[in-house]
């Protein structure tokens, strides 16, 4: 089989919530001596996750594609010749939306909105719209989805079915879950995955504090771990991707794990 390869990475870091030019120019700095393929970021990486009121969303959430960080983040595409997948908080006039954005060395690709949100995102934020989408990109297929979505096994086999070959995944875990799980995310769909996640933790106003459990990781088609963070560390950690592992569905000579579906069966 002709080997497909990728350099992916994640950037793991602590951000600081409201400070967005600092949280923009630790990326800068730490892509500044490496250029993988694909690079992601966490969610809300560059304003901090913990909002507590509807203004301070307000304040903190922009357009897509004309707001500051999609522009930043598209002119370091440029820059460094990378494609990038990071979440923020979108406004779309009066509504708020978990998103993630793609950018290229071609600038601005697209954006997914986040569909099943956690906690006290409900509070603020309205469930995403898009669906699932993946691009076909000069460097592989890539889809994404948003932290909590991984607990539905829909979204990554969703992705997987529309051809995504990396699931770009940024997340502000705080649930133990998720690296132990995406091992099956990934076996199961036969998808490469780049979780990227947060460290640190906040507490603000009188809301319940929440400690990120840090160990990004990106998993293999076969449920291999390829390189995990730790749980404090801040690292941008890469790994080479031959997608042609993502492109072989076959689990032997007799098992296919997409054609083997039988949706007819499977209640909605």
């Amino acid at each position: 089989m002709i080997s497909y390869c990728m350099q992916a990475g994640f950037f793991q870091f602590n951000t600081a919530f409201g400070r967005k030019q600092e949280n923009l120019e630790k990326v800068r700095s730490a892509a500044r001596d490496t250029s993988p393929d694909l690079l992601v970021l966490p969610e809300f990486f560059a304003t901090g996750y913990q909002f507590i009121s509807r203004d301070e969303v307000a304040d903190l959430s922009e357009p897509v594609p004309k707001g500051e960080t999609t522009e930043f983040l598209a002119g370091l595409s440029r820059e460094k010749g990378i494609y990038i997948v990071a979440g923020l908080p979108e406004r779309d006039g009066d509504i708020f939306f978990n998103s993630a954005v793609l950018t290229g060395p071609e600038g601005f690709l697209g954006r997914y909105r986040k569909t099943h949100l956690y906690f006290e995102e409900n509070l603020f934020f309205a469930p995403g719209n898009t669906g699932f989408r993946v691009w076909d990109t000069k460097i592989g297929r890539i889809g994404i989805m948003i932290c909590f979505d991984w607990f539905f096994p829909e979204s990554a086999r969703t992705l997987a079915l529309r051809g995504a070959e990396v699931i770009a995944h940024p997340s502000n875990l705080v649930l133990p879950y998720c690296p132990q799980s995406m091992p099956v995310r990934c076996l199961e769909n036969r998808v490469y995955a780049v979780t990227a996640n947060r460290t640190g933790r906040e507490q603000r106003g009188n809301t319940q504090a929440l400690t990120f459990i840090g160990q990004s990781q990106i998993t293999s088609p076969q449920g291999e771990i390829v390189v995990r963070a730790g749980i404090d560390d801040e690292m941008l950690g890469t790994a080479d991707l031959d997608l042609s592992r993502a492109r072989d569905k076959k689990l032997n000579d007799f098992n296919d794990l997409i054609k083997d579906r039988k949706p007819a069966l499977y209640d909605s």
